[in-house]
């Protein structure tokens, strides 16, 4: 879940995600701090899947992990072994936290929508944002945007200013006149 929140990246990315660098799966360089979320020998496709950098929290949490040989070679497994999906795991997680009792539709999926939600409240830059997240600028703001803190500010400001031919008459400044 840490992985999903603080990367906004999709579930079948995390699931084959990997300390080491291995044939079919993404990989994490702890080292560099970079998260290779594209599996190594697989074709990018429509759903792009960048290379970002991690959040500092998240990855100190991740070499913890390695470190202490909590996870044995991927950062996603069950009983020592790689998942191939986290939807029964997450489901659980969803069950137990009561998150089910709303509208049903919590999925590993939303991960990815929390993430780029908290990117443009935080004031996030959209073309950074999305960079890191792996989706236009454009799919970004017309889904996420008016989450942006500045969402409308510049509409909201002009409004109760006065126009720009208001303001020079009453500096005296020569306004533009049409000719007759």
């Amino acid at each position: 879940m840490l992985i999903g929140l603080y990367t906004g990246t999709r579930a079948a990315a995390i699931a084959a995600a990997s300390p080491r660098r291995e044939h079919g799966r993404a990989f994490v360089d702890l080292n560099a701090g970079i998260f290779y979320r594209l599996k190594i020998g697989k074709r990018a496709t429509n759903k792009r899947q960048p290379p970002a950098p991690l959040p500092p929290r998240l990855l100190a949490h991740m070499r913890r992990w390695e470190r202490k040989k909590i996870i044995a070679n991927c950062f996603v497994e069950w009983h020592g072994q790689p998942v191939k999906s986290v939807k029964n795991a997450f489901a659980r997680a969803v069950n137990v936290a009561n998150l089910d009792l709303t509208d049903g539709n919590v999925t590993p999926h939303t991960l990815r929508h929390t993430a780029a939600t908290w990117l443009m409240q935080r004031g996030a830059d959209p073309w950074e944002a999305a960079g890191f997240l792996g989706m236009s600028v454009k799919v970004l703001i017309d889904t996420y945007g008016h989450h942006h803190p500045d969402y409308m500010r510049g509409a909201a400001f002009a409004i109760t200013q006065k126009s720009r031919v208001e303001s020079a008459a009453k500096v005296g400044t020569p306004s533009v006149r049409k000719a007759s």
